[in-house]
C-alpha cells in the first residue's frame, strides 16, 4: 500500500513508520517539525520506500499534490500538551482543527481507501465509569482536549457527508522510546527517566495513587494498521492496555526518590479504557505488558539524556495558569 502519514517525525508517528515500511509499504510523512524531530526517523534515512516532506498540513495547497495515489491516510500532526493550549488555545485550533480539515480535504479529493485519525481520551475529561466505554459523556477540560474532539467530530462529518471511510481512534497514555521530553505531566515517563538520569527526585503529582492506562506504543501502532486494513467505516474505537497502573507503581519500578508537587485541577484520577469494542470490530488486543514496556524503557534510557530536567519550581512555574484558568 502507499500510506501517507502527518506528523510521522514525532513520537507514535516515527514507530508507525517503523511498521509499514517493516510490511513493505510505501510511506510519505508530512511534519512541519514543530514537536516532531527528523531524528526520530534518523535510522530509516535512505529507505527507498520512505518520503519525508517538511509541510505544514494546515496548507492544503501543498500538501494535496503527496496525497496522489495513496490508499491509507494517519493524520497524527497536532499541538500536545495542556499548559501551552490555555496560553494560546487560537494556535491549538489552528493546528489540530485547521490541520485536519486540510487532511482531510486532501484525502477526499485523492479518493484514500482509508483515513484514520489519532484522537485522545483527553475528550472524556472526568469520567463517570471505569473502564470508559466510547459511549461515555464528552467533558473536554482544556483546549488541547477540546481541539482533538472538535477535529474528530469533523472526521466522522466527512465520512457521514462525503462517504470519506474513517476510523477515529481514541489513544489512552501512550508511552515507549522517543516519547515527548517537553510537558510537565503529560509525557510523565519522560519527565521521571531524565530525572532519573540527572539523579533528581521524581515529581509525583498529589499523592501518586492516581492511575493511568499506559498503553504501549507498538500496540497502538498496530491497532492503527489494523484499523487501516479494516473495512470499519465511521467507527469510533478506544484503544488502551485494559489495565490501570498507579504512579507509584511506575515510581517504584523505576527506583529513586521522590518529591510531591501539588494535584492539578481538571485531571481525573483515573484513567481506564474500556476496549471490549476494538477488540470485537478489529480483533486488537495488547500485547506488550506494563513491566515489560517499563523494561523496554530502561534500556533506551539514554534518549532522554539530553531532556530538560523539571524540578518542583520549573513545574510551577511552567502550570501557574493551569491553576489559574482551571481551579
Amino acid at each position: 500500500m502507499n500510506a501517507l502519514i502527518s506528523g510521522g517525525a514525532g513520537f507514535i508517528g516515527s514507530h508507525l513508520v517503523d511498521r509499514l515500511l517493516a510490511a513493505g509499504h510505501q510511506v510519505t510523512v508530512l511534519d512541519n517539525f514543530s514537536t516532531g524531530q527528523p531524528d526520530n526517523l534518523g535510522h530509516q534515512r535512505g529507505h527507498p520506500n520512505l518520503r519525508l516532506t517538511q509541510v505544514d498540513v494546515v496548507d492544503l495547497e501543498a500538501i494535496q499534490p503527496y496525497f496522489e495515489d495513496v490508499d491509507w491516510v494517519f493524520h497524527l500532526a497536532a499541538l500536545a500538551d495542556i499548559v501551552p493550549s490555555i496560553q494560546r488555545p487560537a494556535e491549538y485550533h489552528h493546528a489540530n482543527v485547521d490541520g485536519t480539515l486540510g487532511m482531510l480535504e486532501a484525502s477526499r479529493s485523492a479518493g484514500v481507501r482509508r483515513f484514520v485519525y489519532t484522537a485522545s481520551s483527553s475528550c472524556y475529561g472526568i469520567p463517570d465509569i471505569y473502564p470508559t466505554p466510547e459511549t461515555a459523556p464528552i467533558r473536554p477540560q482544556y483546549p488541547y482536549a477540546l481541539t482533538k474532539y472538535m477535529a474528530e467530530e469533523m472526521v466522522l462529518h466527512w465520512g457521514t457527508v462525503y462517504k470519506l471511510p474513517v476510523v477515529s481512534l481514541r489513544f489512552f497514555n501512550v508511552y515507549g522510546p522517543r516519547s515527548r521530553t517537553s510537558g510537565t505531566y503529560g509525557a510523565v515517563f519522560g519527565v521521571f527517566l531524565a530525572q532519573k538520569l540527572a539523579n533528581q527526585p521524581f515529581t509525583i503529582v498529589g499523592d501518586g495513587t492516581q492511575t493511568r492506562d499506559f498503553t504501549f506504543v507498538t500496540d497502538v501502532v498496530e491497532a492503527m494498521t489494523m484499523a487501516a486494513q479494516s473495512d470499519l467505516k465511521r467507527e469510533v474505537l478506544n484503544v488502551g492496555s485494559g489495565h490501570t497502573y498507579s504512579v507509584n507503581w511506575l515510581v517504584e519500578s523505576l527506583g529513586g526518590d521522590v518529591i510531591h508537587i501539588p494535584k492539578r485541577p481538571g485531571e481525573p484520577d483515573c484513567t481506564f479504557a474500556d476496549i471490549a469494542k476494538i477488540k470485537r470490530l478489529l480483533g486488537w488486543e495488547p500485547k506488550v505488558s506494563f513491566e515489560e514496556g517499563v523494561r523496554i524503557m530502561l534500556d533506551n534510557i539514554e534518549y532522554w539524556r539530553q531532556a530538560p530536567i523539571w524540578t518542583p519550581d520549573k513545574i510551577a512555574e511552567a502550570t501557574k495558569e493551569w491553576f489559574t484558568f482551571l481551579s
